[in-house]
């Protein structure tokens, strides 16, 4: 019964990459409960589940993401795309925060001297250029805990990561910052 559900899935995923409307909105209303409950699983955020729908959803249709059948099961394959564009989405949505906090802080009534304001706004710079050259789940454990303050068993039961591979991805972007030669020259790490 199992092959005929994933025969099934491929059939409409290839009459939909065709342009089949009616395979799309097939595929949507099969799917569509379980991207959006994975997605909040991850999100923990209403509004922000729903966007990741739209956005999985809009890629399928768009056809920029392709599934290859003997690459394991099409929902498993839907769930990856979807923890994929929940953790974007927290990413874009923490550096989002990110500037918010900096703008607020920067327009402070004692604001410092102008050499101080543009060292401090080199070294953010370097340190923002540094976490990009982190891969992508790095990047998300790295803005969300020293960001936005999280603790680490709180970004596990957010985003649905294993508390130890959320300490492991954390330790990891560590270790790559503190190897970083920019970071290194700007920051002196021994």
């Amino acid at each position: 019964m199992e092959n005929l559900t994933v025969e099934h899935d491929i059939d409409l995923y290839d009459r939909m990459v065709r342009g089949d409307q009616k395979a799309f909105e097939k595929l949507y209303t099969k799917y569509e409960k379980l991207v959006y409950s994975f997605a909040y699983r991850i999100t923990q955020n209403h509004s922000a589940a729903e966007e990741v729908v739209q956005e999985v959803f809009l890629r399928l249709w768009k056809k920029h993401a392709e599934y290859l059948e003997g690459k394991g099961k099409f929902s498993s394959w839907l769930l990856t795309i979807t923890r994929n564009s929940s953790m974007d989405l927290l990413s874009r949505q923490s550096k989002h925060q990110y500037a918010e906090f900096e703008e607020r802080n920067s327009s402070a009534d004692t604001a410092p001297p102008p050499e101080e304001a543009m060292e401090k706004k080199e070294q953010t710079t370097t340190l923002h250029t540094a976490i990009a050259q982190l891969n992508v789940e790095q990047q998300a454990v790295i803005r969300l805990c020293y960001l936005n303050g999280m603790s680490h068993e709180k970004i596990s039961s957010d985003t649905g990561v294993p508390l130890g591979t959320v300490k492991s991805r954390i330790r990891l972007a560590l270790k790559h910052l503190k190897s970083s030669q920019t970071l290194q020259r700007d920051y002196h790490f021994t």
